[in-house]
């Protein structure tokens, strides 16, 4: 297999295989059995689109994920931390405040932001950024995959008050959860207008089949 450094930083393209993979910041540790490799002294860690909406994402040619090792992130929905470990290898001299509501998934975040001190565990409602605006700073990126019919308003109520002026979001849309009686495409045309009417500007939108069902990311920025 060959490799080549990818133009976000401490990631790893297989391009032979359409692969990507991001320097383990905790080198020997898995975090959901994912495969390891060495390439030039470093470990780096397989970073499956099956198991993360961003690696599907970057599969999908994404042009806009321009992301810098000292960024600063909010992650809304990160649940046991899969795709925040991976953000956790990029950002390395960053920092990624992660939002997740759910008790049990919660209690493998922490164990996980123990080994990875660029990750800082935050038990609240995403609904509710009272709860955790003491603890945030403003974020270059605000990065969002919650399963709830008012995902959209949550991600607007989040970037307007955490997002640096010129940060940006990602949203990871999951159609079936806002309308489960509509085509994909017709939700993800209504996002688009409430993302715009918010104040927003979308810079990429990709739908993110096959490796991801039902789900598009998009991508945008403050006007």
């Amino acid at each position: 297999m060959k490799f080549e450094p990818y133009s976000i930083p401490n990631v790893l393209r297989a391009p032979d295989q359409n692969k990507f993979f991001t320097k383990n910041l905790v080198p020997g540790s898995k975090v959901y059995n994912e495969d390891l490799i060495d390439f030039e002294d470093n470990e780096y860690r397989f970073w499956n689109p099956h198991r993360s909406k961003l690696a599907a994402l970057l599969l999908k040619k994404t042009e806009q994920l321009e992301l810098a090792i000292n960024n600063t992130m909010l992650y809304l929905g990160a649940a046991a931390g899969t795709t925040a470990s991976h953000l956790s290898d990029i950002l390395q001299n960053g920092r990624i405040y992660c939002v997740e509501f759910s008790a049990r998934p919660f209690r493998d975040l922490v164990k996980l932001s123990e080994q990875r001190p660029n990750m800082i565990p935050i038990l609240a409602n995403a609904r509710i950024p009272a709860e955790y605006r003491a603890v945030v700073e403003g974020v270059d990126w605000l990065y969002q995959d919650i399963s709830q019919r008012d995902q959209v308003e949550i991600f607007i109520k989040n970037m307007e008050i955490f997002l640096k002026p010129a940060g940006r979001g990602i949203i990871m849309v999951k159609s079936r959860s806002i309308d489960v009686n509509l085509e994909p495409n017709l939700i993800y045309q209504t996002v688009h207008r409430q993302l715009e009417s918010g104040g927003f500007k979308v810079l990429e939108m990709k739908v993110l089949t096959p490796f991801q069902k039902d789900h598009a990311a998009f991508i945008v920025n403050q006007r």
